[in-house]
């Protein structure tokens, strides 16, 4: 699990809204637990970088919405954006990640910084990890968030550009999404792409 267990946590009302060190994204199912979503600021949580310089399996490192061990995986196997993501001390926490495929599809889904159509091709968007269920795109829906700091241009908007997930593919390449328009696939592990660290805090400790 990727974040301190908190006995009791208030979650805002509204995406986007200051959480926790950065922003609230949704919630999330990592096996039996329920986790909030946190975005970090995008001037400290924000880098460029390589998900690993060579085409090495890394089978710890497959989840699709356990981005903390996916994180430690890659960061094990030597990746640099897991490494920087695991040494990052923002606002006081130090529990940051690579979010997790699943993960990343809530950024898109709830924080869309652009008013383009989405992609929608073969399952674009479905998600059975997140809180409630994601299902796939359609050309309208998700809209452009509301949040105004993350729509196009605003201060901590994603940028309208491909992003890594911690969640590989294969040896060759990790799942991915553009957050211009929402299509999922897969980019090479040595090619340079956008990440955004994450938080996840589990809201049901008990079961931890």
């Amino acid at each position: 699990m990727n974040a301190t267990a908190k006995s009791e946590i208030q979650v805002p009302d509204t995406i986007g809204t200051p959480f926790e060190g950065g922003f609230y994204g949704g919630k999330i199912k990592i096996g039996l637990a329920i986790c909030a979503i946190v975005w970090a600021p995008k001037a400290e949580g924000q880098i460029t970088g390589k998900w690993l310089d060579s085409y090495t399996d890394v089978p710890g490192a497959t989840s699709c919405f356990d981005s903390m061990a996916n994180t430690k995986a890659m960061a094990e196997a030597g990746s640099p954006i897991a490494q920087k993501a695991l040494a990052a001390n923002i606002s006081g926490f130090t529990d940051w990640c690579v979010p997790a495929r699943d993960v990343l599809e809530m950024g898109y889904r709830y924080l869309k910084p652009t008013t383009e159509e989405n992609y929608c091709s073969f399952r674009d968007g479905d998600n059975a990890s997140s809180i409630p269920a994601g299902y796939p795109y359609t050309e309208a829906d998700p809209v452009q968030t509301t949040a105004e700091a993350f729509q196009q241009g605003g201060a901590e908007a994603f940028d309208d550009v491909w992003y890594f997930s911690s969640t590989q593919y294969s040896e060759y390449g990790a799942f991915g999404q553009y957050f211009d328009n929402g299509s999922q696939g897969f980019n090479v592990k040595a090619f340079e792409r956008r990440v955004r660290f994450v938080r996840l805090i589990p809201l049901n400790p008990s079961i931890l």
